[in-house]
């Protein structure tokens, strides 16, 4: 008896797996799992390498020891222009969409408080916060192409006739049943079997599965519209101390925020003149994500020579807690008659909590006297370790442990001054979380810029660029045909920073 409830409750829990598997992927894990090089002007002009130097608002985000190189009281606040180009070739159709945005992305200040004794053995201390938009969500990719072999028909029967140990949905479900009531899973079925998709195989009310309604042989037009606007933007509370003149140890809260809408609307014309099959169906689907979650940071500089800087800081994995709301419709033409199905409702889901890697980053940096500093970070991040943390997710989970894997991240700036003038460049190379090196693709990125201080303040002007490759699938599961997409980034900074 024992065994035949164990064997039960092994078949509930993979069919609550197989549930969320469908309205969460490993590409959504992925996406909170990913950061972007945000910050100050004078961060992003030098490539975000800026782990053993500090003395920038920015830099506590990847040491938190960076704070306590600070002499003054000082606050920063910096504005973004945000430009994405996405160029997609779709079965050889290629298109293009670029988008624009602008931001406060960055706000934060610091506190110093020194000791007044000079031979104390903690010479200073300083309290700091900031808040930086760490990946802004604006962005919209556009493919479209002939697909030779395969139609929508298979993301709407993957549903309706189950997976494994799923089954198929009773054909008296999708006719009888009130769509707020179904699950995720069946609501799928119920928008491909109202929009006349697929047919059940039998008449009988005992059918569980179903063929396509549409036309055979391929040559199916297909296009997909996806716009996402949005935001994770992250608040760190910090502390950090100098320890004698050498030694520099700090630590953060941080606090994330996460508000991103995804809108996608997908187009076929399966080019059939037949009155008993799909001749065209649109489907759109909006899903707001919303949350948040908690990280945090260690760090220390050492100053191994007057000139020699070195550090190293750990960031733990973010613990993200989120929830859906979820609207979709469906338009589908069928005997040149168009139907509409619109259930005019907004599902929200059960909340869930994904779990994101945590970082190493090594720190070197030489200090030219007080005309020019060249410095190099290095970052370490298992993607593999990216997780739901929970059961019911043990089947992404195992998805995301064997497709992604260690990704190094290289970022070297350079800094050289003229009287009150500055001059930065940077560079910043991050390797794919994939493990086939082509779902996302490495990153390359350039930047630059210019700074001019008044004495008591600083603004600071700078320009990056960077470029990555993916596969981006129209959907998942079922149609997983991809669009290779070529992104480009082209970002404008200005910040203002005044010491007091």
């Amino acid at each position: 008896m024992k065994k035949y409830i164990l064997s039960a409750a092994m078949l509930l829990a993979a069919a609550g797996a197989y549930a969320q598997q469908d309205q969460n992927t490993a590409a959504d894990a992925v996406r909170f799992s990913i950061d972007n090089l945000t910050g100050t002007a004078r961060f992003r002009a030098m490539g975000g390498a800026f782990g053993a130097i500090g003395g920038d608002i920015s830099a506590m985000m990847i040491n938190p020891a960076g704070s306590a190189i600070f002499l003054y009281n000082t606050g920063t606040a910096s504005v973004s222009s945000y430009n994405v180009n996405n160029k997609a070739n779709y079965f050889g159709t290629q298109t293009k969409r670029n988008d624009n945005s602008f931001d406060l992305n960055q706000v934060g200040g610091v506190f110093v408080f020194n000791n007044s004794k000079e031979d104390a053995f903690m010479q200073k201390f300083t309290l700091g916060f900031d808040y930086e938009n760490t990946n802004s969500f604006d962005n919209s990719i556009y493919a479209a192409g002939i697909n030779p072999t395969n139609s929508i028909d298979r993301y709407f029967l993957r549903y309706a006739n189950g997976l494994g140990s799923e089954g198929g949905i009773p054909l008296s479900t999708l006719n009888n049943a009130n769509y707020e009531n179904l699950s995720y899973l069946d609501q799928q079925a119920y928008l491909g079997y109202n929009g006349f998709v697929f047919n059940p195989s039998t008449d009988d009310g005992t059918n569980t599965s179903y063929v396509s309604n549409v036309p055979q042989g391929g040559n199916y037009f297909q296009d997909s519209y996806n716009s996402t606007t949005g935001y994770n933007s992250k608040i760190a509370l910090n502390f950090a101390a100098q320890l004698k003149q050498r030694v520099f140890i700090g630590a953060n809260i941080n606090v994330h925020i996460t508000d991103l809408i995804n809108t996608t609307s997908f187009y076929e014309d399966t080019g059939n003149a037949a009155n008993d099959e799909l001749q065209s169906l649109q489907f759109d689907t909006e899903r707001y994500t919303y949350g948040g979650g908690v990280s945090f940071d260690v760090g220390a500089i050492v100053k191994a020579t007057e000139n020699l800087r070195v550090g190293l800081a750990y960031q733990t994995p973010t613990w993200l807690r989120l929830q859906d709301d979820i609207t979709q419709r469906v338009i589908s033409t069928n005997g040149g008659v168009t139907t509409y199905t619109d259930p005019g409702v907004t599902m929200t889901s059960d909340d869930y909590t994904i779990k994101t890697p945590g970082k190493w980053t090594g720190s070197a940096a030489y200090v030219f006297g007080k005309n020019a500093l060249l410095s190099v970070d290095y970052s370490i991040k298992d993607y593999s370790n990216t997780k739901y943390s929970s059961a019911r997710y043990s089947g992404l989970n195992t998805e995301l442990a064997n497709t992604l894997d260690v990704a190094g991240e290289l970022r070297v700036g350079g800094e050289y001054r003229i009287k009150a003038f500055s001059l930065r460049g940077g560079y910043r190379y991050v390797q794919s979380p994939y493990k086939n090196g082509t779902t996302i693709g490495d990153l390359t990125g350039y930047s630059g810029g210019v700074g001019y201080s008044f004495g008591g303040s600083r603004i600071d002007l700078a320009y990056s660029w960077y470029q990555r490759k993916s596969d981006v699938a129209l959907f998942t599961p079922g149609l997983t045909d991809a669009a290779r997409v070529q992104t480009t980034n082209n970002n404008i900074v200005l910040s203002y920073t005044l010491d007091l």
